[in-house]
């Protein structure tokens, strides 16, 4: 059996609080989302959150809380996921896509500010595979920035985390996310004023806007045990990227006074995917394109420019990281990133 590029971090924990849940018929909104909401409010040191059913749900609250005219742009990253031009364009706006560094695989002043001229008024900001832009730089240009922090829990730039530069942060809960509760996403409000504007607005939300509380309970475990979570990953991704330096390919790396968060363990290729997917198929490792659910990814030639983007999209996969890996499994891909073609 292959080792899959993603699994759930879920134990007897989380699965113990979902039951809890369900044999207290308490599955739907209710007080175990309130209870995650403030768990997330002292966890990231903000002011204000919300626990709702999806990541698009929870744009559209941001949205409407900084009351952005409808029709504006909105700088997404070429290599943002797709979810978020589809909300984009469904909630009335136009996106406006930047191209990255190929180096960091994230927007930079240069492409936002074009972005920008080209009628950008709000950055949504998805900090790609864990990594954190330029947020100085980027925050001197003087327009609201959205995170989508989905993928970057526990990443730090100077003094601040991940989740505290943008007006408001989105943080998905869906499968493949940093957290999972099985499907939705938290939305947090790091300053008062805007933590008002935001519970007014969710207090008046519909029960079909907001997160079930069997969720909720999934959620709320996930968040109390991120930070041993994290010690794991970051241990394992030490040793893959010692393993990687012996072959003629390379990772990202966060650039700048930071620490990237490990949400998985993307490799840049030297060459062809072709070679290297049936090498770690022989090996039973599984690995798939970073960026193939991306918007560069689904868009294709559709989208005009961003280059690096198109570059990092058949060059970068990603390789299976996260706790429950094991000790064999971490041995088994360390010594096949070393041996790569």
């Amino acid at each position: 059996m292959k080792i899959p590029v993603y699994s759930s971090t879920i134990r007897r924990k989380e699965m113990d609080a979902v039951l809890t849940c369900m044999v207290a018929e308490k599955i739907g909104p209710g007080e175990m989302n309130q209870k995650l909401s403030q768990f997330a409010r002292e966890a990231f040191g903000v002011e204000g959150t919300a626990a709702l059913r999806s990541a698009a749900i929870a744009l559209d609250y941001a949205l409407k809380a900084l009351d952005l005219p409808a029709g504006s742009g909105i700088v997404l990253s070429a290599l943002a996921p797709y979810w978020q031009y589809q909300a984009v364009c469904n909630l009335g706006y136009k996106p406006i896509i930047a191209d990255v560094s190929e180096v960091t695989a994230l927007v930079t002043v240069e492409t936002v500010t074009d972005a920008i001229q080209r009628g950008g008024r709000l950055i949504l900001l998805h900090e790609t595979l864990g990594f954190l832009p330029d947020f100085p730089a980027l925050q001197a240009l003087n327009i609201p920035i959205i995170e989508d922090a989905s993928e970057s829990l526990g990443a730090s730039l100077g003094e601040k985390s991940a989740g505290s530069f943008g007006v408001f942060t989105i943080i998905g809960l869906e499968e493949t996310d940093y957290l999972t509760a099985g499907g939705g996403a938290l939305i947090l409000a790091p300053e008062k004023r805007d933590a008002v504007v935001l519970k007014r607005l969710c207090d008046e939300a519909p029960l079909t806007d907001v997160l079930p509380d069997i969720n909720s309970a999934l959620g709320f475990v996930q968040l109390r045990e991120m930070n041993r979570n994290t010690e794991t990953r970051a241990e394992i991704a030490t040793a893959f990227t010692r393993s990687l330096m012996q072959s003629r390919h390379r990772t990202l790396v966060q650039q700048g006074e930071g620490s990237n968060a490990v949400y998985s363990f993307p490799v840049i290729l030297s060459s062809g995917y072709k070679e290297v997917k049936q090498y770690t198929n022989r090996k039973a490792i599984e690995i798939t394109p970073a960026f193939e659910m991306s918007i560069v990814g689904k868009l294709g030639d559709d989208l005009e420019g961003c280059i690096n983007a198109k570059s990092l999209l058949m060059r970068c996969v990603l390789f299976p990281l996260y706790p429950r890996l094991g000790n064999g499994n971490v041995a088994k891909i360390s010594k096949v990133l070393a041996t790569l073609p």
